[in-house]
């Protein structure tokens, strides 16, 4: 099957997320969407939702965070995200770009479009005064992944 990206609303997005994520939900904002379509049916496989960092302490005004990235599964979609949302993030003056993922998932796509495991980050759960009530996510360790100009 062949891909391309495309462009996509953010609204488009989180309705695929919606649709298709395994355990989030949509996003409130965003720098940028992008997402990739089978070229011969223009059908939306994945998208990608690219912000502002969560944690207050990345937001130097350098770091972007892939905040949502989800597929329908078809091969290598993800790992296409990755690298339209490094050269979009670029082009944009971004230096370094970051994302989680789950500790049982392996990170597979990641590598392929050329970002680096830093190791573990955060907690099992949310915690302090915005903790939501229910768990929004497995709780889970995470992994931080990064790819920036220094490599």
């Amino acid at each position: 099957m062949a891909l391309d990206i495309v462009p996509i609303t953010l609204a488009e997005a989180n309705e695929f997320v919606k649709r298709n994520h395994r355990h989030h939900g949509k996003v409130i904002g965003h720098k940028f969407s992008i997402a990739v379509a089978d070229v011969e049916t223009s059908k939306i496989v994945g998208v990608a939702i690219v912000g502002r960092p969560v944690s207050r302490f990345l937001d130097d005004g350098w770091t972007l965070e892939v905040n949502r990235l989800c597929t329908d599964g078809t091969h290598n979609a993800c790992s296409m995200l990755y690298a339209a949302a490094w050269r979009a993030a670029r082009a944009m003056g971004y230096k370094r770009v970051i994302t989680y993922i789950l500790e049982t998932e392996n990170g597979t796509s990641l590598r392929a479009a050329g970002w680096k495991c830093i190791g573990q980050a955060g907690g099992l759960r949310w915690t302090g005064k915005r903790k939501p009530e229910v768990d929004l996510y497995p709780a889970q360790m995470k992994l931080r992944y990064e790819i920036s100009l220094e490599g």
